[in-house]
């Protein structure tokens, strides 16, 4: 297979391109020789075959041949709203979040939040996970990188949500008496909905945020009677709209 690389500018047939830095090195350390084939997307929808045109000591460039219509992106749309788990977990999260099919990720700070990030440590943060959403689509097959959006407060977060929309389903995970299964609640959701997971960080959410979560449309939903961790219950939700919508 050939390897697949992500590039910026649109892409069009007949053009040549210069792959991105760590693109190129990969290039290299593979030993392809021009005439070698690539798959190239721009996120724009499908991919492009292309092959190696020339090999440079550290900047390769490539020439855009033929588009393919390829999709694999879920039908529902997901966007993953959860509070900053601590450590290099979050990684792992956006990571496995654009393998599994996320559209959209909304990094937060929540009151029981470990990891706290604003201003220009945010900014950095941000696009670092970008990076990683990047190398997620090319290793899984996906044409389209999920937006990683530039953390921000809870409260800020919900206060700038619009109403939500026919066919759009806000949901929180919740271990409150209460709380409808996720099952039951993503049987009712139609297909090529959006829905809009918020989950909280290390202690969870508290009262008050799950009070204004509902306050702003989300619905209480429980994943079951075991407490996953920060990183895994997002996951968990995505894993399970997947399965769903896989043909039996």
């Amino acid at each position: 297979m050939p390897p697949r690389i992500h590039t910026d500018p649109p892409l069009a047939a007949g053009t040549t391109v210069a792959l991105p830095p760590g693109a190129s090195r990969h290039v290299q350390v593979l030993r392809l020789q021009p005439g070698a084939e690539l798959t190239l997307f721009d996120g724009q929808g499908g991919q492009w075959s292309a092959e190696v045109a020339e090999m440079g000591r550290k900047t390769v460039t490539a020439r855009v041949l033929g588009h393919q219509a390829l999709e694999c992106e879920l039908a529902t749309r997901v966007t993953l709203a959860l509070g900053m788990p601590a450590n290099e977990r979050m990684d792992t999260v956006v990571e496995k979040a654009t393998e599994l099919g996320a559209a959209a990720v909304q990094p937060l700070v929540c009151e029981r939040s470990v990891l706290r990030l604003a201003g220009e440590r945010a900014e950095r943060k941000a696009a670092h996970w970008q990076g990683v959403a990047v190398a997620a689509c090319e290793q899984s097959g996906r044409n389209r990188v999920p937006l990683v959006h530039q953390p921000q407060a809870l409260t800020t977060w919900l206060a700038a949500l619009p109403p939500a929309q026919a066919g759009e389903l806000r949901l929180v995970l919740s271990l409150a008496e209460g709380a409808r299964a996720l099952r039951s609640l993503l049987a009712a959701c139609a297909p090529g909905a959006s829905l809009c997971v918020l989950s909280g960080p290390e202690g969870g959410l508290s009262p008050a945020e799950l009070a204004a979560a509902a306050a702003a449309g989300f619905q209480a939903t429980t994943l079951g009677p075991r407490v996953l961790r920060a990183d895994t219950a997002p996951l968990a939700v995505l894993a399970s709209v997947a399965t769903l919508e896989t043909p039996a």
